[in-house]
């Protein structure tokens, strides 16, 4: 479907907003400069007449998302979390946007029940309610099963959403193709690449047996965390566009009222937040991508409980390792150390000066540390990040995507629940305990303990190993003399491999 056909999808966009009066908003929100607010009303005001009209009951700007469709909703999602990126107002209008949209009806539900399980849905449930919970691309039932009587929840994906999830990313890869060839300095954050891991994520959202999947794996992952749940997954009556969990009951995380009258600590909660999501990310590499305020509940007895695990993010041990020791190294103010893991792990090309990059990393968190969230403007913070980023010829690393995405969702949320909160004393333990255990001489016995399992699996093929190096070694070479293996030397390395092999299988 990609291909200049979804001009016509820009087209809407800025006219949409223009309809619903979402253009000034987002604009002023964002401080958007001179020639960008030229451009906008350009590709927005002369076609005002084509946009989509929404629901004027809305605020403009969730009123032009939720016209335009499931990947603008997304985008709003993200942003509902950070008042201090787009301002109170436009964070308000936004927050809409996580658990209260249109439903589609009961019926509707029950047919796509039927029609993925295979089972009439009255002989598996005794009740079923009316939508209690509708999202961008699935909404929620309350039900109580006919043969246990226990209370579970029924998500079932909207119908359609697949095709009009596919236009609206379609677009999303036209203004990336724009971007690369109009814009050649923002070529190194790939932007296609950016689009491409967004799709693959999201789209993996539209396949609950893929969620049924992580929402088991999370759950066995964080088994042991105190103060955390995930809800337990019934996995026969789960399918493609089905997913049963049981219910869990809860305060939503974004009604602060109820949170304080039930007596519940905001500010401690708001700390576990911070430090249970970098627990998952460094301890397990795996953790919830879209930990916004409506996919979290909060227990009665204070438990955090996590809902929807459409969107999950998971980190290779080494992209892990990078991580901390970046963090750390903030966290320590040792600002060299962090500029000499970005270049060792090939974040910055290795002509640049790691001094000089270091100095700049300093003039961006120095200032920081020390203040509370409500001192610090993240978009100011971001806007400098980006810019020194650009000088340095930082490409985006598309692993760290949804790491950085997640960050920034999950600090809001937190942000949200304790206004003071720190973010470097939060962080701290989490990451020194962490380092303790992955950096260092310990990590390093068990890296080369297990580098010698693997070499052991080869034990028995080394002798017939050694045998074609000593061959080869002394068999005429057409290649230059400098560039063979004496076979001396040849058959020593094969006797020391055998050697080394045989006495690590020996120890296991």
């Amino acid at each position: 479907m990609r291909g200049p056909h979804n001009i016509w999808r820009l087209i809407r966009t800025g006219a949409t907003l223009e309809r619903t009066g979402a253009m000034t908003v987002v604009l002023d929100a964002f401080e958007a400069p001179k020639p960008l607010r030229i451009a906008a009303r350009t590709l927005g005001w002369p076609f005002k007449w084509l946009g989509y009209k929404g629901d004027p009951a809305m605020p403009p700007v969730t009123r032009a998302l939720t016209a335009l469709g499931p990947a603008y909703i997304k985008f709003g999602q993200v942003l509902s979390t950070r008042p201090d990126v787009v301002g109170p107002e436009l964070a308000g209008q936004l927050k809409v946007l996580q658990d209260k949209l249109p439903p589609f009806s009961r019926d509707e539900a029950l047919a796509e029940i039927r029609k993925e399980l295979g089972v009439d849905p009255d002989v598996i449930f005794a009740e079923f309610s009316e939508p209690i919970a509708a999202a961008s691309i699935a909404q929620v039932h309350r039900a109580r099963l006919a043969d246990s009587g226990e209370e579970v929840a029924v998500k079932v994906l909207r119908p359609g959403i697949e095709r009009a999830f596919r236009k609206d990313v379609d677009a999303f890869y036209l203004i990336a193709r724009l971007v690369s060839v109009l814009a050649p300095a923002a070529r190194r954050l790939k932007p296609m690449d950016v689009i491409d891991h967004f799709n693959g994520v999201t789209r993996a959202e539209l396949d609950l047996r893929l969620e049924t999947s992580s929402c088991a794996e999370f759950a066995a992952n964080t088994a042991d965390d105190q103060g955390f749940r995930v809800p337990q997954v019934h996995w026969f009556l789960s399918a493609r566009r089905v997913m049963t969990l049981e219910w869990a009951e809860g305060i939503p995380a974004n009604d602060l009222a109820i949170i304080d009258a039930a007596g519940l600590n905001r500010a401690e909660l708001g700390d576990r937040v911070l430090r249970l999501f970098l627990q998952h990310a460094l301890r397990d590499g795996f953790f919830h991508a879209d930990m916004h305020q409506g996919n979290l509940k909060i227990g009665r007895n204070g438990d955090i409980i996590a809902l929807d695990f459409g969107i999950m993010g998971r980190l290779d041990e080494y992209t892990r390792r990078v991580y901390a020791e970046i963090l750390f190294g903030f966290i320590r103010r040792d600002f060299r150390r962090v500029a000499e893991v970005h270049f060792e792990a090939g974040y910055v090309p290795p002509d640049r000066d790691v001094d000089e990059f270091a100095r700049a990393l300093r003039s961006v968190v120095e200032p920081i540390f020390g203040m509370n969230a409500t001192q610090i403007s993240m978009g100011r913070l971001l806007n400098y990040l980006f810019e020194v980023t650009e000088r340095f010829g930082m490409e985006t690393r598309t692993e760290l995507i949804l790491l950085q995405r997640t960050m920034v969702v999950v600090e809001g949320v937190a942000r949200s629940l304790n206004p003071q909160i720190n973010i470097w004393d939060t962080a701290q333990p989490v990451v020194a305990d962490y380092i303790k255990q992955n950096v260092g001489p310990k990590a390093l016995l068990r890296d080369l303990t297990r580098t010698a399992r693997v070499l052991s699996r080869f034990g028995p093929k080394l002798p017939q190993m050694a045998e074609q190096a000593l061959i080869r070694g002394i068999e005429p070479r057409t290649a230059p003399p400098h560039s063979r293996m004496h076979p001396l030397l040849a058959a020593g390395l094969g006797a020391g491999a055998m050697v080394v092999v045989a006495a690590v299988a020996g120890a296991f």
